[in-house]
């Protein structure tokens, strides 16, 4: 008796190891997001004269990239002289004058220079720069 139960261990061992595992297929789905991503793509916004953003600080703001960049050496004073409960200066600059809406509402999250940043940074990954 003891070699038959050896001879059915070997049989299924057999069958395990011819089970073949077929790829999955992913090509189809890197084209789709490479597609998808290319129709989000957007022209910067760059405003000038009037338009542009004054700073308490004294710096003049034009586009999204040079908000990145005061974003990133800004002090909170400044900061938030532009942004309170009432009101967030940068968030309404971007939505009606850059015309971005949706960093618009990510920046009235924002309650510090740092994450204000990290939502320029995201959504700057969108335009063709």
């Amino acid at each position: 008796m003891p070699t038959k139960k050896s001879t059915k261990k070997t049989a299924k061992k057999a069958v395990k190891k011819t089970v073949k595992k077929t790829p999955k297929k992913t090509t189809k789905k890197k084209v789709a997001k490479k597609a998808a991503s290319k129709k989000h793509v957007r022209a910067l916004v760059c405003a000038e004269g009037e338009a542009c953003f004054w700073t308490t600080d004294g710096a003049v703001l034009g586009d999204l990239q040079q908000l990145e960049v005061a974003f990133g050496s800004m002090d909170d004073e400044v900061f938030l002289h532009h942004v309170t409960k009432e009101k967030n200066d940068f968030a309404d600059w971007v939505e009606h004058v850059l015309n971005d809406a949706a960093c618009a509402a990510d920046l009235r999250r924002s309650k510090k220079p740092k994450s204000a940043l990290a939502t320029v940074r995201k959504h700057l990954k969108s335009y063709d720069v």
